[in-house]
């Protein structure tokens, strides 16, 4: 999990209130779905109208007699399956923003036209979910046992009934396993993954992968800091178990990587007083760009002014739960390629 602060997976989140009336006679009428364990991981679809079936990355295998039609997902999921042009028909997760707008990790989603079942966590309305008549849930997983991300313990009993479920693993891996397993998943589910800007899409990711390297090694005297921020603390994030660090520090990005000992939340991070902000010495920060992170424009420390990186201008954002399409980690990687090449020492 990348830090979350407020959402550890060992406290999950209240279930949004609401009635649940009907919801038994839904839970009834719907079936649980079948699932087995086993299979090579590979995903099947035989046409439209045909069978279909997936191994997701706990091992178990989903067999439904068509492919999937109505589709819900973590918010992030939806966003990746939308530029394979697979739409699902609701989400939860970061959805929306205070203002309306579309949150970062819905991507390039119309946020108006999806049902969204809850937009933060711990919400999750059984009730919409029932109604949507579910072929197939699809979530990312953030630890080893197969926890669904954003799906509540308090409710998942129920929700596992309605539909069989799919969990993509982004849990102590580089990048690209599970960027491509989703698109293994996005095949399967009949989206055309030989079409031009899908094929582009990949080369782009290669390039910016050989970019970023190049860069890498050009400056290797350069340290990042992987950070994010909330009013109270700052949180200092080691490469180990993130998708996205773990594939930047294999491509030579030298990294602040906090002690074992010091790190929290099953090794995912070490919070900071804003006091002891300056503990690890860095020549550019990336920040946590989710809307449940402070901004770097919101922060108002003095400690954080003070930052050589800060005051150099050398601070850049980061997505700690990538868009898993090809197409959207590109800017992530040209990214921090750029920061690096125009970036100058200055612990």
């Amino acid at each position: 999990m990348p830090h979350a602060r407020a959402l550890p997976l060992t406290r999950r989140g209240l279930l949004a209130a609401g009635g649940t009336l009907g919801l038994g006679a839904a839970l009834a009428a719907c079936g649980g779905g079948t699932g087995e364990d086993g299979g090579s991981g590979e995903g099947t679809a035989a046409g439209r109208s045909g069978p279909w079936s997936f191994t997701d990355d706990r091992g178990t295998t989903v067999r439904l007699g068509k492919v999937p039609a109505n589709i819900v997902a973590f918010t992030g999921v939806g966003a990746a399956l939308y530029d394979y042009g697979i739409q699902v028909k609701g989400v939860f997760g970061p959805t929306r923003t205070k203002d309306g707008r579309a949150d970062v990790q819905a991507g390039d989603m119309d946020v108006s036209k999806v049902t969204v079942l809850g937009n933060s966590w711990g919400q999750f309305s059984v009730e919409k979910y029932a109604a949507l008549a579910p072929d197939v849930l699809i979530s990312t997983m953030f630890d080893s046992v197969g926890t669904l991300w954003y799906v509540p313990d308090e409710s998942k009993k129920k929700i596992a009934q309605l539909a069989p479920s799919v969990g993509v693993s982004v849990y102590d891996r580089q990048l690209t396993r599970p960027l491509q397993r989703m698109w293994e998943l996005a095949e399967s589910l009949g989206a055309d993954m030989k079409a031009a800007e899908v094929t582009a899409a990949k080369k782009r990711f290669e390039e910016a992968s050989a970019r970023l390297r190049a860069a890498a090694k050009a400056k290797p005297g350069l340290k990042v800091m992987a950070g994010s921020a909330s009013d109270q603390l700052f949180y200092v994030s080691g490469t180990h178990l993130s998708v996205d660090l773990e594939y930047f520090k294999a491509l030579g990005v030298d990294f602040v990587e906090p002690p074992e000992s010091a790190k929290e939340q099953g090794g995912w991070y070490e919070s900071l007083s804003w006091e002891n902000v300056d503990k690890y010495p860095a020549d550019i920060i990336m920040m946590d760009d989710r809307a449940s992170a402070l901004q770097p424009a919101g922060i108002t420390k003095a400690t954080w002014r003070r930052l050589p990186a800060v005051k150099a201008g050398q601070v850049i954002a980061r997505s700690p739960e990538p868009i898993l399409s090809y197409g959207k980690c590109v800017p992530l990687l040209n990214g921090l390629a750029v920061a690096l090449e125009k970036a100058k020492k200055v612990r």
